[in-house]
């Protein structure tokens, strides 16, 4: 059984899909979500028996950043009437049937005449349950830049920039992204090891938005590592329903509550360790993974819900290490309010 454990925990580590129905192991429904707020005394605005569909309940958009030898950027300039004649990096809304890497090279083909390879996701960005970007960097491997000549409805052209400062850009929300990606670029041609590897989303369908947490502690009495574990069905990493009216933090705090109670002791997201979507058929549901960390002891964290701790081997207690020590070892969530 421990070694079935650290296999699974160590290929969550690893990105790679697991084999588990996730939404027959949710610990926290959106049924159970809208239970709890009506304790509070308010009235839930999520129906749980409704199908995700791109387009009409879920919006899932898609950048991509492309970084040159040079350092430059590739920025577009806009050609819709809103925003014409401003810069924006290559962006736009997935289509039904595609997966994120799929759509992220399908814009930057259509609006900078390139086609690229996705590496890694560097950043996820959610507006409450329902409101998804997800940016992705990638490397060209074929195509040409595109010319005010062959303008179209997608873009007027597109470019090479070192100096953002010189664009008119469409919106700055996109500078820490661009300041992200370099960084990371900058982290490959030095060797920096407190990065993270490259990421690249797994294609894995499921019917309802979920959470999943690597919950991370460490014992006072012998400082040894140990990981939350749910008792529900078979053991699994803690998993709940993203409520849609709600920010992904907002159902973090209400699920570990669920968890440790309304005094839960002090806590932090650490990030994303994987990013899991497949929007071939509906519905179009996912699977976030993220990183949590407590700032206490075990000893100080009782559990109240059907939890246990496990306390994991020395080899996957170092790998966990290493994705805790720094800031950049998960892809970065921006959770806009």
């Amino acid at each position: 059984m421990a070694d079935s454990v650290e296999h699974y925990i160590q290929s969550v580590l690893d990105g790679s899909p697991h084999s588990s129905d996730l939404s027959e192991l949710c610990d926290f429904t959106l049924t159970e979500h809208n239970a709890a707020l009506e304790t509070q005394g308010i009235s839930p605005r999520a129906d749980p028996t409704k199908k995700l569909v791109m387009g009409d309940n879920i919006t899932y958009i898609v950048a991509g950043i492309i970084i040159n030898d040079e350092g430059e950027v590739l920025m577009i300039q806009e050609a819709k009437e809103s925003c014409a004649g401003k810069w924006y990096l290559p962006a736009g809304r997935m289509e039904k049937g595609e997966t994120i890497c799929a759509a992220t090279e399908r814009e930057v083909l259509e609006e900078t005449g390139y086609q690229i390879k996705c590496k890694s996701l560097i950043m996820i960005e959610c507006a409450k349950g329902t409101w998804f970007r997800f940016v992705s960097v990638g490397v060209v491997v074929g195509g040409s830049l595109k010319t005010p000549a062959q303008a179209d409805s997608e873009s007027i052209q597109a470019k090479w920039t070192l100096d953002l400062a010189e664009l008119t850009l469409r919106s700055n929300d996109i500078v820490p992204l661009i300041m992200r990606a370099k960084g990371m670029a900058q982290a490959r041609r030095s060797s920096d090891q407190t990065w993270h590897s490259d990421i690249l989303p797994m294609n894995t369908a499921y019917p309802k938005l979920l959470l999943r947490l690597l919950v991370v502690i460490r014992k006072k009495s012998n400082n040894k590592v140990f990981v939350l574990l749910s008792e529900k069905t078979a053991l699994h990493l803690p998993t709940c329903e993203i409520h849609p009216s709600k920010s992904v933090y907002s159902t973090l705090k209400r699920f570990m509550v669920e968890i440790f109670g309304a005094d839960v002791s002090v806590h932090r997201p650490h990030g994303i360790l994987s990013m899991e979507m497949d929007a071939t058929n509906e519905p179009h549901g996912a699977c976030l993974t993220m990183l949590v960390v407590f700032k206490g002891s075990l000893e100080e964290v009782p559990i109240i819900g059907k939890y246990v701790w496990h306390e994991v081997s020395k080899t996957l207690s170092n790998a966990l290490a290493m994705r805790v020590a720094g800031k950049n070892s998960t892809i970065h969530l921006n959770v806009i309010n």
